[in-house]
């Protein structure tokens, strides 16, 4: 690597450390609420960070955060390019937790197909102060500075509200992977518009609108941002997927004229389409 590349990788780095504020370096308040419903794994040391969202325990574990995505580094053998601040995201976790030790809790499932625990991680201080209270949530922490988005799973509970308000203050001051100019909009906002958003197929995106009008079809709940369903964006939520939707007291039918932010996969059906399976993606703004 050139000098100079260093020298400004090193200089984006610390901007960012900066801008990720006080939940770097101080107790986060309100831990309990955090672990409110969450079981208490594993605790072990890192011992190598992947990337932005995954790392290794002692003794060959592999963590992923949970309930949140951060960018994706390249795959070569897939001929895929890493997105921007791929390893920004990863510099910094590995900042925030490499060496120390590291409390996991899981919300869900405690191992996925691929034998990876899908934790929330929360840090530790060093070997010496193990007897002490958690210092970092760490998705909280990555969220503020930018360096991840939400993004959940079904089955997986987390204090989505809180890693929400997280993203929100770091889109605001423009963080990371939310200051658009200096990533390109890869990351950002989308509007419903069906022509501009078809360009995104076969990737995540987060799309917010209003609802134009909501229909149950042989139980399956379309969530149409359009007077055109063959044509406009639309949200679909399975009949399979409806009783998780109850669960949280939200009837979706009801969301005709709710202005929403929606996060999920782009398919393309009559229009661009997302088909919604964990209600904690989507936020109901007004």
């Amino acid at each position: 690597m050139k000098l100079k590349t260093i020298i400004i990788f090193c200089l984006v780095s610390a901007a960012l450390f900066v801008a990720a504020g006080p939940s770097f370096a101080r107790n986060i308040t309100g831990q309990k609420e955090a672990l409110e419903g969450l079981s208490k794994g594993e605790i072990g040391r890192v011992v190598r960070v992947i990337d932005g969202d995954s790392f290794i325990l002692e003794g060959g574990l592999r963590v992923t955060l949970a309930g949140v995505q951060a960018p994706k580094r390249a795959w070569p053998e897939k001929d895929l390019e890493a997105w921007p601040l791929a390893e920004q995201s990863r510099a910094a976790l590995a900042k925030l937790i490499m060496g120390r030790r590291v409390q996991l809790y899981y919300g869900g499932d405690k191992r996925d197909r691929y034998g990876r625990a899908p934790a929330q991680v929360w840090a530790l201080g060093s070997a010496d102060e193990q007897e002490k209270s958690e210092i970092i949530w760490v998705q909280e922490a990555m969220a503020k500075a930018g360096l991840v988005r939400v993004y959940t799973w079904p089955g997986q509970k987390q204090n989505t509200k809180r890693l929400y308000r997280a993203e929100i203050l770091a889109r605001a001051d423009k963080r990371g992977i939310w200051d658009g100019q200096a990533v390109e909009k890869f990351y950002d906002v989308r509007g419903p518009a069906p022509n501009p958003l078809a360009q995104y197929v076969d990737s995540v995106q987060i799309v917010e609108g209003i609802i134009i009008d909501t229909a149950d079809v042989r139980g399956t709940v379309f969530l149409n941002f359009g007077s055109d369903y063959k044509t406009d964006f639309t949200i679909g939520i399975a009949k399979k997927n409806r009783k998780a939707f109850t669960k949280t007291g939200l009837d979706p039918l009801s969301l005709s004229g709710a202005r929403v932010r929606v996060r999920g996969w782009i398919e393309l059906g009559n229009g661009p389409i997302i088909w919604l399976q964990d209600p904690n993606r989507l936020e109901v703004l007004d």
